[in-house]
């Protein structure tokens, strides 16, 4: 508890500043809102390979791309081979067809064998639920980046409690209870978004409270809205992604 405590309290740091900084967004400093300090441990682990449930809806068979669009709403243009599906670079992010609210959501992912850069540079991609609270995916694996922004973070807002990443172009899980923000009539939160986090089977998020849209720059700032997609970020590096399936709650 006094660590969950202290990761909440690092980023209420940020407040201050951040509002000082918030007009106009633009120019803000990201560099504002990373968190290098503490590092998450490491420790090592291995992924769960957890079937489909019954009631499951299969996102991704390891066949087809029907259950997935453009941000447009075209047809998915990502490589789709061996069971797996790969970024392609410049394709653009893909979003599931079916919206939804809160949810139990598997998937696998993995890494670029080979290693090309470093930082945020190194295996990025991203699992946005409701298009918009972004958990990071990441090669975090003995990599140098800020804590909130690797693998298994709230992406600049709660850092992993551990480093669970396996190797480069090994395959990692993440086991994810998502509960939706809800608003009242006036559009004001009435409960904001949580979210727990299982990666590679070891709790990396204990009901992290979510502060609100994912922001590059900036404080998040809760925007009313509904049930919306799942949505998987091209980040130009090729992740890898398989056995995607999710429960509504």
């Amino acid at each position: 508890m006094k660590l969950l405590s202290f990761l909440s309290l690092s980023f209420m740091a940020f407040v201050p500043t951040l509002w000082a900084q918030q007009s106009p967004r633009e120019t803000m400093d990201p560099k504002v809102t990373e968190l290098w300090d503490p590092k998450p441990k490491k420790v090592m682990a291995s992924p769960v390979m957890q079937p489909a449930p019954s009631d499951a809806i299969v996102l991704f068979d390891g066949k087809t791309l029907n259950e997935w669009t453009t941000l447009k709403g075209e047809p998915a243009a990502w490589d789709v081979k061996d069971g797996v599906m790969t970024v392609v670079k410049g394709k653009g992010d893909i979003k599931t067809k079916r919206a939804f609210g809160d949810v139990q959501l598997h998937l696998e992912w993995r890494s670029p064998a080979v290693i090309e850069s470093e930082g945020q540079g190194r295996g990025n991609s991203g699992v946005f639920l409701q298009e918009r609270y972004e958990l990071q995916v990441l090669d975090s694996y003995e990599s140098v980046t800020y804590a909130n922004g690797q693998a298994g973070a709230i992406y600049k807002q709660s850092m992993p409690l551990v480093n669970a990443t396996a190797k480069p172009g090994e395959w990692n899980s993440y086991d994810i209870v998502f509960t939706a923000p809800h608003f009242n009539e006036k559009g004001a939160v009435i409960t904001p978004a949580y979210i727990t986090v299982f990666h590679n089977g070891v709790i990396i998020q204990n009901h992290t409270q979510i502060w609100g849209p994912t922001e590059y720059k900036g404080l998040p700032l809760y925007v009313e809205h509904g049930k919306a997609s799942i949505q998987l970020q091209d980040h130009s590096n090729p992740v890898s992604y398989r056995n995607i399936w999710v429960r509504e709650l």
